[in-house]
């Protein structure tokens, strides 16, 4: 018998939790280059929680995709952090809700506890910091994938 292979795998939503640094690095590699426009995330303060509504591209699709000489994906999905005591911005209008933000990575510095520091990473010199009592993330696709609009791969020439 042989053993799975990820290609044998049906093409279904994401369904994602991070509980700690080491989830939270499948989940950042997912979400790289995801966009969204500023008024697309919240922190609701009384829920302890921050939301975001996030077009991810389809990573775990690209090879597929090239292989079959289709285009590249992305979905929407909604990223949601809980326990979060407090959320600071960087480089960001929140004014300005219509400006699209582009994630590069997020990053965790540890507090006392298991709390810390989750930090959303954008291009441009932009971050989201939020401190969490602990690692709660989740990432959940909420849309049927669509064609990427660029109809390209997102590239970073500096790491290649």
């Amino acid at each position: 018998m042989a053993d799975a292979r990820f290609s044998d795998a049906r093409d279904a939503p994401l369904r994602l939790r991070a509980v700690d640094a080491e989830d939270l690095k499948v989940i950042s590699a997912l979400l790289q280059d995801a966009v969204f426009p500023v008024g697309e995330m919240r922190f609701q303060r009384k829920r302890r929680r921050f939301v975001a509504l996030v077009n991810r591209f389809r990573w775990e699709d690209r090879e597929a995709a090239e292989r079959r000489g289709r285009g590249v994906e992305r979905v929407q999905s909604i990223l949601s952090v809980d326990d979060v005591r407090g959320a600071a911005t960087l480089g960001i209008d929140l004014a300005e809700r219509d400006t699209v933000l582009s994630l590069l990575s997020i990053g965790f510095e540890p507090g006392e506890d298991g709390a810390g520091r989750l930090t959303l990473v954008l291009a441009g010199d932009g971050a989201v910091a939020l401190d969490v009592e602990c690692i709660e993330v989740n990432l959940r696709d909420v849309t049927r994938p669509y064609l990427a609009p660029s109809r390209k791969t997102p590239r970073h020439p500096e790491t290649e």
